[in-house]
């Protein structure tokens, strides 16, 4: 939102979705003149409504009007819905062969061969936003994709970096696993960045979009987020990303792709910095990078199954229902739940793949009884 006010010449805004905060969503709409405006919970439909009147904006609701305004005649569209829900409307923008800017892993991470299939078909541009993957795919531009050997994606660590295994056992509060040492973000995310679930999800993604083998993607933790993804190529170069740790950063290089506009962010100065360190990430202390791996071997669906587990387990963890380590104990067991009941498919179509995350939920629901016992 920033960047459009700042460049209104430049940008006109056909639609914006919101989830409930109808009033907010109305103000935005107003600002940046949009000609439609959707909120997902019917119930808000009243404040968005009454909060445009007299406006022009056309006014909407629920999950199919979230999706169409995916299908309104906007060349470029930002996939930025959390969770499982964002993936209807990305694939809406993406069957108009339109230009998505994903902000969302979890399209890829539960239907990516599909996602990056239907993208090939009809001609759409998928332009990461995930700083990660942006830093990727600018840095993938010193030379030819048949050059890379390695990716490197980097990670914070989140605020649970130093703690011993006893101690995240423990220890791990909710109002701890919200303190992110660096970024400011939603509480389902920066409870993923605590498990490094986040990072997981970030492999599976990069799988997808750069189409890797699972062995060509590393991860790094590197607490000071400056360095925010490294490519290595064939003649032993590894050539890095950089800058400051504000999303406006991915945020404005997919916006004007593929020119470059002005960034209203701090500039980067290094002396400051001082120093920058990296060190593997401990695969012991946190186990949910490493069955996002696990998951993406395995294939056959894994990965939605993984998603859909993590969603369950992290809103429990939000509820204070089950422990920080309750997360990734409950995604294991619905993985080999699933694994067993037969619930594990590769999505051929969308129906296909909510019905996978659908049934996981429900396993791991079922589940939940056993790790809540533990909890406290």
């Amino acid at each position: 939102m920033d960047l459009l006010k700042r460049q209104p010449e430049r940008f006109t805004v056909e639609a914006l979705t919101a989830n409930r905060n109808g009033v907010a969503l109305a103000q935005l709409a107003r600002e940046l003149g949009a000609r439609f405006a959707a909120v997902a919970d019917p119930d808000a439909y009243k404040d968005l409504k009454a909060e445009l009147s007299g406006s022009g904006i056309e006014a909407a609701s629920g999950p199919d009007a979230v999706a169409e305004a995916a299908r309104r005649p906007a060349q470029w569209v930002i996939g930025a819905i959390m969770g499982a829900a964002g993936l209807e409307p990305a694939l809406a923008a993406i069957d108009r062969g339109a230009t998505l800017a994903l902000a969302n892993k979890e399209c890829l991470v539960c239907a990516g061969t599909l996602f990056m299939r239907r993208a090939k078909e009809t001609g759409a541009v998928v332009l990461p936003v995930d700083s990660e993957h942006n830093a990727l795919f600018q840095v993938m531009t010193a030379g030819h994709r048949g050059d890379v050997t390695k990716v490197i994606i980097t990670a914070s660590g989140g605020p649970f970096r130093t703690w011993s295994k006893d101690d995240i056992l423990h220890k791990a509060t909710l109002q701890a696993a919200l303190k992110h040492p660096n970024w400011s973000m939603g509480p389902k995310i920066t409870i993923d960045s605590a498990t490094m679930m986040n990072k997981g999800l970030e492999v599976i993604e990069a799988y997808h979009l750069f189409d890797l083998d699972p062995d060509q993607i590393e991860v790094l933790v590197h607490p000071q987020s400056i360095v925010h993804g490294m490519v290595e190529f064939r003649d032993g170069s590894v050539i890095a990303h950089l800058g400051p740790h504000d999303m406006r950063v991915p945020i404005a290089h997919c916006l004007a792709y593929p020119d470059r506009i002005d960034g209203p962010v701090r500039r980067l100065d290094l002396a400051e910095v001082g120093s920058l360190s990296f060190e593997r990430p401990d695969l012991d202390r946190f186990p949910a990078l490493g069955l996002a791996w696990q998951a993406l071997r395995t294939g056959s669906g894994a990965t939605t199954v993984l998603n859909a587990a993590n969603e369950v387990a992290v809103a429990e963890f939000v509820a204070e229902r089950i422990r920080f380590s309750g997360i990734p104990a409950l995604v294991e067991a619905t993985m080999e739940a699933a694994s067993r009941r037969g619930v594990m498919r590769e999505p051929a179509s969308i129906d296909e793949a909510i019905a996978v995350d659908h049934n996981s939920r429900l396993l791991a629901r079922d589940l939940l009884p056993q790790f809540a016992a533990k909890a406290f």
